[in-house]
């Protein structure tokens, strides 16, 4: 039986597509982005996190550990017993039964709002097969289905799900290949390259720009977004998501360095968004 590692899945959304949708986000990512809001979901496999200003010090996870948190083993048995929620173990292992049961439980809400299941991360396209069996029951029940992705995989792995996905939500970071490496530790260009396939098999694509003040919230860098959209035949649709750091307390718990950004004014976002108009 097919399992995948998952670390939420959330009912009722409305910002990973068209309508109210249940959100599907898999461990795994295999870029480092600096800006990450989510960074429990690199590693693929489970790990435990730790809020330090929820702890009251009881004890309880001592009691739990059978290593007395000396050599970790990620089992989560400290988290099961935390009064206070300060341990948690993020990401467990699924089956497609489970978490389609999931999704079904919002079917009357994709009915009259047009929404469906969407797969996010992390990188849902690194544990490809049971992607694409996730894709093919939704497809079985009716369900329209939205993938979410940096498309940094090679084209194999999304061809395969080409017929069983509705829709694209393709993050674009940024056009120039040396800023992209440097603030999320990998090339573009493979990432470019499936988008213009993507685009010229004419597939549904909703381009998703993170806005990082510093980075690539100039009009010359989304310039060439535009441009390299137009040439490769054209997105329905392009969203600018403004920075936050929502990430802080998430790095704080896993021990890792959080990096701030500014967050782009109004103003601003409105003469990027300007950008992508219909001239």
């Amino acid at each position: 039986m097919e399992k995948g590692i998952i670390f939420d899945i959330e009912h009722g959304s409305f910002v990973n597509g068209p309508g109210i949708r249940t959100a599907v986000y898999m461990k795994g990512c295999n870029l480092r982005c600096l800006w990450c809001h989510n960074p429990e979901s690199r590693q693929q496999s489970p790990q435990l996190m730790f809020y330090a200003e929820k702890c009251t010090g009881c004890g309880k996870c001592l009691e739990a550990c059978e290593n007395r948190q000396k050599d970790c083993v990620q089992c989560g048995k400290c988290a099961e017993v935390c009064p206070h929620d300060a341990r948690v173990l993020c990401g467990r292992a699924y089956t497609v039964s489970e978490v389609l049961e999931e999704i079904e439980k919002d079917m009357p809400f994709y009915q009259f709002s047009g929404g469906g299941a969407t797969f996010s991360g992390g990188e849902c396209l690194l544990q490809p097969e049971f992607l694409y069996a996730l894709l093919q029951g939704c497809g079985a029940r009716g369900i329209s289905t939205a993938v979410d992705t940096a498309g940094c995989v090679s084209w194999n792995v999304i061809e395969k799900i080409l017929p069983l996905t509705d829709l694209f939500l393709y993050d674009v970071k940024c056009f120039s290949a040396s800023v992209h490496k440097r603030y999320t530790g990998a090339d573009n260009r493979l990432i470019l390259s499936n988008l213009k396939k993507l685009l010229q098999l004419k597939k549904r694509v909703w381009i998703r720009i993170p806005v990082i003040g510093g980075v690539n919230d100039s009009v010359e860098e989304m310039r060439k977004i535009r441009d390299f959209l137009r040439d490769s035949g054209g997105a329905e649709r392009v969203e600018l998501l403004p920075y936050h750091d929502m990430g802080r307390n998430k790095c704080n718990a896993l021990g890792i360095d959080f990096h701030p950004f500014s967050v782009p004014e109004e103003d601003k976002l409105r003469e990027l968004q300007a950008v992508f108009s219909p001239e």
